[in-house]
């Protein structure tokens, strides 16, 4: 065994009790971290104009902190734009995080000097749990690769400006370099493609141990590296037995990707997000993920079901309840307040509190006042694949069909198979049972003849990487949305029919 391998356990047993330290008092270490961050920033302009000086419990929190998104926000964003300090975090952002919003074109989300770690150090105890669980540490000794985004940063402000997971590139220390894929250059080409290829070439003779992406972008390179050497994945990497991933649910890729690589591998989910790393899957046998309750990050919830009130429930992490859908609202030591971050979560446990996405607060579909969610499309998928094993799904979205040439509206999905299901008839009428299951309003509309049941359009195997490489967004931490409320990725995807 290396180095790596054998200092990770007893680090890993540190973490381990670290985490359980904080996990067994988490009302206590949120209220900490919500008089911490607020005492930081008492001093700076978002502090003075909430009076920030007044606030002594959570009560007064509320009171004086608006719930907003980026938008309210923007204005104390705009002036560390002209080089102000002390705006919404004592000093200057460490980084900006440039991602790009639906409503707000781009976004400038800021990262300080004290929350830039906790991305770091979360990532690495999310990868320390593991061994500490399982035993298994070989694969530090082995190569490791990120999918992402390009690490070369720009300036804003004097600010070093770049997406996520170029940012985060940065933050890897030099004991780890040395064993991390691809290399620096590689790894700046902007074209994903030319990229992946580069990738491949660095990748296909190397020990690779632990591979980490999005999962769609992750099958692509798989795909490639099949097409280019005609194995399964574990033939071409030996001893790959680790697979961490994050950003979308895993469970419509994982029969794919567990295919191509052609054996059962052990994976961690991780919450990562440019306002902040979340929560990450702490135990092999159970999918919740755990709230880090200790990172610099005060959480509120909002049922998701008052999202919209004008005066929303906002509750504390005491308060929650199990098994109901929240949007997720951060106040941080980045100095984002009372922000949505426009994930609904739903808590599976409480000792400690883990929590499962369960999709987009704006990401539903209710043009018929059924709103269907993320969770629930991807539920209905997942069940119904289980009775076609022999089907093979690559991607989906969903959206209403309000307007049909002939017929009642309903729901269209857009699937994209690698192997088409042999009854498509029969797995159209399973996946809109299992949906009227999941979704009392949805099947009280086909009940009604308010709704007919959903419609299956078949896309050609590639027609997602198609669709995104039209759109300027092909890899890196890039998504499909999983469901809209209107025509527009839809309209775009019917190109793309087979």
């Amino acid at each position: 065994m290396g180095i790596r391998s054998v200092l990770a356990k007893p680090f890993a047993a540190y973490v381990a009790a670290q985490t359980r330290k904080w996990s067994l008092n988490p009302v206590l270490y949120q209220q900490k971290t919500m008089q911490d961050i607020v005492q930081q920033a008492r001093h700076t302009v978002f502090g003075r104009d909430h009076q920030f000086e007044s606030i002594n419990t959570y009560d007064d929190f509320k009171k004086l902190v608006p719930i907003g998104d980026y938008e309210d926000l923007k204005p104390y964003v705009e002036r560390i734009l002209t080089g102000e300090a002390d705006v919404l975090w004592k000093g200057k952002p460490a980084y900006l995080a440039k991602t790009s919003g639906t409503t707000s074109g781009t976004k400038y989300i800021p990262i300080s000097h004290e929350s830039k770690y906790s991305h770091f150090i979360s990532a690495r105890n999310s990868t320390l749990s593991y061994v500490h669980e399982t035993g298994n540490s070989a694969f530090l000794d082995g190569h490791l690769i990120f999918l992402s985004g390009s690490p070369a940063l720009e300036e804003t402000a004097g600010i070093k400006t770049g997406r996520l997971s170029g940012i985060s590139n940065h933050l890897v220390p030099g004991y780890l370099r040395t064993n991390q894929k691809p290399s620096y250059k590689t790894n700046c080409i902007e074209d994903w493609e030319e990229k992946l290829d580069r990738i491949i070439d660095e990748t296909i003779q190397a020990n690779m141990t632990l591979i980490s992406g999005i999962p769609p972008w992750v099958q692509m390179y798989f795909d490639r590296i099949q097409s280019r050497t005609g194995k399964k994945i574990k033939d071409v990497f030996p001893n790959f037995s680790v697979f961490v991933y994050g950003g979308v649910n895993f469970e419509p890729y994982r029969a794919k990707l567990e295919d191509s690589i052609g054996k059962k591998v052990d994976s961690i989910e991780t919450y990562p997000a440019s306002e902040g790393f979340i929560a990450y899957q702490d135990l092999q046998h159970d999918p919740g993920l755990l709230l880090l309750l200790n990172n610099g990050m005060f959480f509120e919830f909002i049922p998701a079901e008052e999202y919209f009130n004008d005066n929303p429930t906002r509750l504390h992490i005491g308060e929650i309840e199990l098994g109901k859908n929240y949007a997720l609202i951060i106040n941080s030591n980045a100095g984002l307040w009372g922000y949505s971050i426009g994930d609904t979560v739903k808590f599976v446990s409480k000792d400690p509190y883990r929590l499962l996405v369960t999709g987009r607060i704006k990401h539903f579909i209710s043009a018929f006042g059924e709103h269907v969610i993320g969770e629930e499309v991807e539920k209905a998928m997942r069940l119904t694949m289980e009775k076609f094993p022999k089907a093979e799904l690559t991607e989906f979205t969903v959206a209403p069909q309000v307007t049909p040439a002939e017929g009642l509206p309903h729901h269209e999905w857009f699937i994209a198979f690698s192997h088409t299901p042999g009854d498509l008839v029969s797995f159209a009428t399973d996946l809109d049972n299992q949906l009227r299951a999941l979704n009392v309003y949805y099947d009280d509309l086909i009940s009604g003849s308010i709704l007919q049941t959903l419609k299956i359009t078949l896309l050609k195997p590639n027609a997602f990487i198609e669709y995104m490489k039209s759109q300027g967004k092909l890899g890196g931490q890039n998504k499909v949305p999983r469901l809209s409320n209107d025509r527009k990725i839809a309209d775009a995807l019917n190109a793309y029919r087979q």
